[in-house]
């Protein structure tokens, strides 16, 4: 979901400038905000008891982040770390749910988009039950190659490290790096100058 820019600028949002490993809200802060990144890719991400990490998800441009919370009285369950450099527009709470009470139509795009975020917890939930690497895998490479038109074998560039795609699924990067040299044997993947093309 992408509201226009110019949209938010008007009725009072601005531009915040994050580095790699900055945090634009941490687990346990209340919304305040909505966020959209502009440009860069953001990590939305939990660490255990042992500060091991997991990546519940990554956004890229155009995309908000945290959106769901501002709904409920909730602390965030997670943190937003920039992974890059990052752009992301701000706009207080008050001013984003004034903005929805006027546009209905906005309405209905937030809960398609909300829909798209729920179906991949539910795709990663059920993939990640699994315990072949291979499925847990599969599952996240096929939600993200759902997002672009061009369907043939190989013809999507899988946009993520091998850490990234093991903190993702809960999977060591060793496995992570054996199953793609697998996949690789069975034809599932190419990889050609370390891109895994799915």
């Amino acid at each position: 979901m992408v509201i226009s820019e110019s949209i938010l600028y008007n009725i009072g949002a601005e531009i915040r400038q994050y580095g790699p490993s900055e945090f634009i809200f941490s687990e346990g802060d209340l919304p305040q905000f909505y966020f959209q990144i502009i440009e860069g890719d953001v990590k939305l991400n939990n660490y255990n008891e042992e500060g091991r990490e997991f990546i519940q998800n990554i956004l890229s441009d155009g995309q908000c982040c945290g959106e769901s919370i501002l709904f409920i009285d909730k602390p965030y369950p997670m943190n937003a770390e920039a992974l890059t450099q990052c752009s992301v527009i701000r706009l207080p709470k008050t001013l984003f749910f004034n903005l929805l009470k006027k546009s209905p139509d906005l309405y209905i795009e937030i809960n398609s988009f909300l829909s798209h975020r729920l179906y991949y917890k539910y795709i990663m939930m059920q993939n990640i039950s699994s315990l072949n690497p291979i499925v847990r895998l599969t599952g996240l490479m096929d939600y993200l190659k759902s997002f672009h038109s061009n369907k043939d074998q190989f013809s999507f560039s899988i946009p993520l490290t091998r850490q990234q795609m093991a903190n993702l699924t809960g999977l060591c990067v060793e496995t992570v790096i054996r199953s793609f040299k697998r996949m690789e044997k069975e034809h599932i993947v190419q990889i050609k100058n370390r891109k895994i093309l799915y």
